[in-house]
């Protein structure tokens, strides 16, 4: 069984960092993209980042460009994402997923963790 399980929320004043973890179990996800959403109060989940299978390539929402860092470790299957400079506005669920390739659309993706929460406060 698919399992995706996120570590590493919490809360953080204004201008902080955080580094989120995914750890994925049941496959090997080495060939697989890996992703995060968040969903913030109200609104729908948006996309936030993601990294093709080997690493080298990312592709970030405009919002956290040059705030945020995608990585993974595919030895230990599992992917990270270092939030720095956060805002009131980063504030929501962080949702880690697993697909074929990176996209930006939630459809697009197979598997997806629970969540973790990410509070920002000024």
């Amino acid at each position: 069984q698919v399992q995706l399980v996120e570590s590493g929320g919490g809360l953080v004043q204004a201008g902080g960092s955080l580094r989120l973890s995914c750890a994925a179990s049941g496959r090997t996800f080495s060939n697989y993209a890996m992703g995060w959403f968040r969903q913030a109060p109200g609104k729908e989940r948006e996309f936030v980042a993601a990294i093709g299978w080997s690493g080298s390539t990312t592709y970030y929402a405009e919002s956290v460009k040059g705030r945020f860092t995608i990585s993974r470790d595919n030895d230990k299957n599992t992917s990270y994402l270092q939030m720095n400079s956060l805002k009131l506005e980063d504030t929501g669920v962080y949702y880690c997923t697993v697909g074929p390739r990176i996209r930006t659309r939630e459809y697009e993706y197979d598997y997806w963790g629970q969540g973790t929460q990410v509070t920002v406060s000024s």
